[in-house]
């Protein structure tokens, strides 16, 4: 293993989320001397001083989405996955996504795009995005500082794709395709009925005749001896998506 690279220690359900580094790490199981994970391999098992055994295992998105550093709530992955099959998002795509937040979505698409490139207004979330993309160990992600309802009317660039995840969408869309090749879509994440009704009026408004609004819903089953049903305790919705397609 690398220096700096991203690892999970793991037995049932404890997990360690930690880099590979010249130091200690002090948990309730013992001391782990993490710079001996440059000697191993994917699979490996690792002890603590006191000799708790943990596998080593690669890092995948789902556990990038658990253990990253938030700013505020990410896009869920169940809306990451249908922004990227109902878009057909690929390795030769170039993407655009304003509102990174901790940098959740741009690290899903960054993962299968070509390229990323993320507008995020507050510094400070800039910041942590950065840190966790490079955490992610991607190259390919590119956090800019500015507010995309600005930066949008100057860009002199082209996507396949272009996410907005943010307050005041409809100021953006008249500019959305400036920026989108031929056949790109946009999409749009809205966690409320009012904000998503605003987005629809200004894909009117700005000519836009291929879209489409889903709220897609998520129920975890819940087994026991007195038998089978949908979980009570887990949130389904988490808001709504909205593809334009430029045609």
């Amino acid at each position: 293993m690398k220096p700096g690279e991203p690892v999970l220690l793991k037995r049932d359900d404890k997990v360690f989320f930690v880099r590979v580094k010249n130091e200690n790490l002090h948990t309730d199981v013992g001391v782990f001397e993490l710079h001996r994970l440059l000697d191993m391999q994917w699979g490996d098992v690792i002890s603590s001083h006191l000799g708790h055994e943990f596998k080593v295992q690669r890092p995948r998105a789902p556990d990038l989405y658990h253990y990253l550093k938030r700013t505020g709530a990410p896009m869920s992955p169940k809306d990451i996955g249908m922004i990227i099959s109902y878009t057909g998002l690929n390795k030769n795509d170039t993407v655009l996504d304003a509102g990174t937040g901790s940098g959740i979505l741009a690290i899903y698409l960054g993962l299968i795009a070509k390229k990323v490139i993320t507008y995020e207004i507050q510094e400070t979330f800039a910041q942590v995005a950065r840190s966790n993309i490079d955490l992610a160990g991607l190259e390919n992600v590119e956090v800019r500082s500015g507010d995309i309802i600005q930066e949008i009317m100057i860009l002199n660039e082209k996507f396949d794709l272009v996410t907005l995840d943010m307050h005041h969408v409809a100021e953006v869309i008249p500019y959305v395709r400036n920026v989108l090749n031929p056949g790109g879509y946009c999409v749009v994440f809205s966690p409320f009925i009012e904000q998503t009704r605003e987005t629809r009026l200004g894909v009117n408004d700005a000519g836009f005749k291929d879209v489409v609004t889903f709220e897609f819903t998520q129920r975890e089953m819940s087994f026991s001896q007195k038998g089978t049903r949908p979980s009570t305790t887990r949130v389904g919705h988490t808001g709504y998506i909205t593809f334009i397609r430029d045609i």
